[in-house]
């Protein structure tokens, strides 16, 4: 067997894994966040100054919000758990120092400061938790499109064949909610109005570059004959066409509908398109082609899982805007966000109720064909990791109040508690030793599709170069890491020179 057919063959015919495991994994994102945080606080409490130095922050960065997921993901998946339980003892003895060191409330009590914090003003310009989640999305991506074809990487976490929950299937579905929550319909400012064709317009000026890019993966991979997994998408299709189609026929929909009815969009094209999947053909020509033996010829054949689960996606797509307005409505204080944080619980409760009624009475889940419970599944998912992330930010607020002066880049500022005296207000010297937001988040997130675009060349770089089904765990660590390590650093240099490589 030639080494393509063996890396084939290493990344197919897989079924996923539990949903608990997937549950227990989730949070490793935003503990690593809050890891970093905390770390920078205490750093701060230690110094009187914040971390000024670039390469030190970078360092910190890759650390503790790379080689965890890197190694939780390979060589300690059999013990993620206990990974999750390190990790959150490490956060709970961080949060303990430095509240008992705290400069602010030396001598109030745990109520009184947490009455304070309740209703302690936010600065409203953005909420960071959105951009935690999108960056997070692409670089656990990125990981993973490399990590998946070493043999550290446990095969339930790729991407199903047909049915299942792989860990690879809901980063895919995570990465078209991350983009819907900041489409440009949901960025409307209050009072703006446009012409109904404008956002499809700008959506089509905007969506380009994923076309361009589609095709250059298609022709590079037919070029120099690089293994296929023909059921993911198709013979010619890829996640670039994807993600372009869903973005455009998004903006279609919301130039014939009110963007507040997104949700019932999401709902109509969930449950029609799994009508015609159980009372159609279309499922039996999805899974097994026009000719019931896996027929390639055509267009349409050769790609039929590709164009049909665009329909799932942009019902995900289009859930995902409904929460990106909800997200954005004007809120200033912290309890406002304790209220989000309830009706995302509540949602997340429903959405599993509904997820364990259509894989009962419909079909389980499964991202080959995007059908009605993976779509449910990945919006349940999504909402109970941004609700994580969300949970981290209001943490990190509440202990850059306990410390005057502290900062932590991609965080939210707040204005001042309530009720803080005169002499706990942050003075204007302070507020200078804040660094600029030099970080890995707002680095990758400054250039996000060119980060997407070189993790998927180094991706094929690597196994033109590297026979990775057959590496031990060394090998496959160092590369891995190297592999993240230039990821990485690309990105901060960029942001170091403030380079921003986006012109559409």
């Amino acid at each position: 067997m030639s080494q393509q057919m063996a890396k084939k063959d290493f990344i197919s015919n897989l079924n996923g894994t539990t949903l608990l495991e997937i549950s227990v994994g989730l949070p490793l994102g935003p503990l690593c966040l809050l890891a970093r945080g905390l770390l920078l606080i205490l750093y701060f409490l230690h110094n009187g100054r914040p971390l000024r130095s670039i390469s030190s922050h970078f360092l910190l960065d890759f650390i503790v919000l790379i080689i965890p997921p890197v190694l939780s993901c390979t060589v300690l998946a059999p013990v993620l758990p206990w990974v999750m339980l390190s990790i959150t003892a490490f956060c709970a003895g961080l949060l303990l120092i430095i509240y008992n060191r705290r400069t602010n409330y030396a001598k109030a009590s745990l109520k009184q400061i947490l009455s304070d914090f309740s209703g302690t003003t936010l600065k409203p310009e953005h909420v960071p938790s959105i951009t935690v989640f999108r960056v997070f999305v692409n670089v656990l991506t990125s990981i993973s499109i490399l990590a998946v074809d070493f043999p550290q990487y446990p095969r339930r976490y790729a991407k199903t064949e047909t049915y299942g929950t792989g860990v690879m299937d809901f980063g895919v579905g995570s990465f078209v909610f991350g983009n819907a929550v900041v489409c440009p319909e949901v960025r409307l400012k209050p009072g703006v109005s446009h012409h109904k064709g404008f956002y499809l317009m700008r959506q089509f000026l905007a969506v380009w570059p994923l076309f361009a890019l589609g095709l250059g993966r298609l022709m590079s991979i037919k070029t120099i004959d690089y293994y296929e997994h023909e059921s993911e998408y198709g013979v010619h299709w890829n996640f670039f066409f994807t993600l372009a189609v869903v973005r455009m026929a998004a903006s279609l929909f919301l130039t014939v509908f009110p963007v507040r009815k997104a949700w019932a969009i999401s709902l109509m094209l969930a449950l029609v398109y799994e009508c015609f999947l159980d009372l159609t053909p279309l499922k039996a020509f999805i899974l097994h082609g026009s000719d019931g033996k896996n027929s390639r010829t055509g267009f349409l054949n050769a790609n039929r899982e590709g164009v049909f689960s665009v329909i799932g996606y942009l019902a995900i797509y289009m859930a995902s805007v409904q929460v990106g307005l909800y997200l954005l409505r004007k809120r200033s204080l912290v309890k406002d966000w304790f209220g989000v944080l309830h009706s995302f619980l509540w949602a997340i409760f429903l959405l599993f109720i509904c997820l364990h009624i259509s894989q009962t009475y419909t079909d389980t889940v499964s991202r080959r064909m995007a059908n009605l419970s993976f779509c449910v599944w990945v919006v349940a998912y999504s909402l109970l990791l941004f609700s994580c992330f969300l949970v981290v930010d209001l943490v990190l607020v509440f202990t850059k109040l306990l410390v005057k002066g502290a900062s932590v880049p991609c965080s939210w500022n707040f204005m001042q508690a309530a009720v803080l005296s005169k002499k706990q207000e942050l003075q204007p010297q302070d507020i200078r030793t804040i660094p600029r937001n030099i970080c890995l988040i707002d680095a990758v997130n400054k250039n996000q599709l060119l980060y997407f675009l070189q993790a998927n060349v180094l991706t094929g770089l690597v196994n033109m170069l590297v026979d990775t089904v057959h590496q031990n765990a060394l090998s496959a660590m160092l590369v891995l890491h190297l592999y993240m390590f230039t990821n990485c650093l690309s990105m901060y240099l960029l942001q170091a020179k403030n380079v921003i490589l986006k012109w559409w």
